[in-house]
């Protein structure tokens, strides 16, 4: 059984606390194949990792906790990618209006390797902590397409390879993407917003992401959520109730409290 959670809104739609839940209903281990957070915005949850000589996200990491087993977030979540905040200074490498991506962490078998935008100034205590000296760096956004193809996506396709030989997986996406891995064909998806879950077909949504039209994004062609879901009606849709931060932080509370969508979810399979 292989479960795809995917949210319609770029921040804050909800997707990491429904997933812990479902992961905590299924038993399933929970997978972020790409992530991404703030240097200022998440400035706690950088600071922390960066410490450690590491680069991870918050929403990682309450992943990998939810998880059965003792896992790092870096195992479950291959690629991570550090922002900061550039107002005023127009788009830069990536196209982004007022960020720039810092640098990108890629976990594969043989250890964590890095990559670094040459564009930009890095953060002191990233320059201090990580292993950047001997990182490539990027200066144009074909530079990093060239090594997304290189680097990151030998490192998702092992990803794809470890979900596909488990009994079971929970897969989030990230940000308003509507697959994370390109070749995942799940069983049902949960398409996530504040308020509501739209539950679909994993293979008609498969065939739907095949078929949308892609658009520029964070250096390369991905499908986004309402472009996808557009072309599809959903099995069923689902209110889901408003909880406290002390209760989206409990996966077993979120559990119960989402437990009839969760019911919707896995009749789809």
């Amino acid at each position: 059984m292989k479960l795809l959670v995917a949210g319609s809104a770029e921040v804050d739609a909800g997707k990491t606390t429904f997933t812990t839940g479902l992961v905590e209903r299924t038993g399933s281990r929970g997978f972020k194949p790409r992530a991404g957070n703030g240097y200022w915005y998440d400035h706690d949850d950088y600071r922390r990792a960066v410490a450690d000589g590491r680069l991870y996200g918050k929403d990682s990491k309450r992943l990998a906790a939810a998880s059965p087993g003792d896992i790092e977030p870096e195992s479950i979540n291959p690629i991570h990618r550090l922002w900061i905040p550039r107002p005023g200074s127009g788009k830069g490498l990536l196209g982004r209006e007022g960020r720039a991506f810092v640098v990108d962490r890629i976990t594969t078998e043989d250890g964590d390797r890095y990559v670094v935008n040459g564009t930009i100034e890095i953060p002191p205590a990233a320059k201090r902590h990580l292993p950047l000296e001997d990182a490539p760096h990027v200066e144009s956004l074909p530079e990093l397409n060239d090594l997304m193809a290189e680097v990151h996506a030998p490192a998702l396709d092992a990803l794809d390879e470890e979900i596909a030989e488990r009994e079971s997986a929970v897969v989030e996406s990230y940000a308003d993407i509507a697959r994370p891995l390109s070749e995942f064909v799940p069983d049902a998806v949960a398409v996530v917003e504040p308020r509501r879950c739209r539950i679909f077909d994993g293979e008609r949504y498969a065939k739907a992401c095949d078929v949308a039209s892609g658009s520029a994004h964070e250096g390369r062609l991905e499908e986004r959520v309402e472009h996808v879901v557009e072309l599809l009606d959903p099995l069923s849709t689902a209110t889901l109730p408003a909880l406290s931060g002390r209760e989206r932080d409990d996966p077993g509370i979120v559990a119960n409290a989402y437990a009839d969508t969760y019911d919707e979810l896995l009749a789809a399979v």
